[in-house]
């Protein structure tokens, strides 16, 4: 039987900010924890059986998560995290602002569409900004990574259709083939904003972050 439809990301989230889903912190706990050195993070794709399980036992947990250091392959963990991230009702970048999010990408003034950036993910609902700053900071940190392979180029081709998706539940198949480019440019051009933009989100409250 198909698995119950998941909702959208402020159901999962905390009620004390920062918002970010106690699964997507411990997955990229876990991840920086161990993964780093791993080449083709988020590119190599873990055992679709076991990451179905995994993401299961996450989400079924409630209260306190089981913990992901048994898992023996890290590229299940980075599966879990994309496959939550996929499996949302409506992608972080909500359907509302995705036009707004395309248009502020394809501002050719980096200046620009920085300010342009800026604005619209502060326009996102709580839950939905606190976890994107919180996965920029993270991919940040892989693209730094020698070992991963893994530059802003690579993980925003990665995270395109997995962060900005497609601007409502059933997109039709032109807008699917026109939509992944773009959605690939939102994501680099959020990784190119500055660290300490992201960082106003989560850090302050950081110690509510430790899973």
């Amino acid at each position: 039987h198909c698995p119950p439809p998941q909702g959208v990301l402020a159901d999962f989230a905390p009620t004390t900010p920062p918002l970010v889903p106690a699964l997507v912190v411990q997955c990229v706990t876990e991840v920086e924890r161990r993964g780093l050195t791993e080449t083709g993070l988020y590119r190599v794709p873990g055992t679709e059986q076991l990451v179905r399980e995994w993401k299961r036992r996450l989400l079924r947990a409630g209260g306190t998560l089981p913990a992901l250091g048994t898992v023996a392959d890290i590229h299940v963990v980075c599966g879990v995290l994309k496959d939550f991230l996929r499996g949302l009702k409506e992608p972080l970048v909500t359907f509302s602002l995705h036009p707004a999010f395309l248009q502020a990408a394809d501002i050719p003034d980096d200046a620009a569409c920085g300010t342009a950036l800026r604005h619209v993910v502060s326009k996102l609902p709580p839950a939905n900004r606190d976890t994107l700053a919180f996965l920029m900071l993270h991919l940040l940190r892989v693209s730094c990574s020698p070992d991963c392979k893994m530059d802003v180029f690579n993980l925003s081709r990665v995270f395109g259709p997995t962060l900005v998706g497609h601007g409502s539940a059933n997109p039709t198949p032109l807008a699917i083939m026109e939509d992944t480019p773009r959605q690939c440019k939102v994501v680099a051009r959020l990784l190119s904003l500055p660290p300490d933009f992201w960082r106003g989100f989560v850090e302050t409250e950081q110690e509510n972050l430790v899973p």
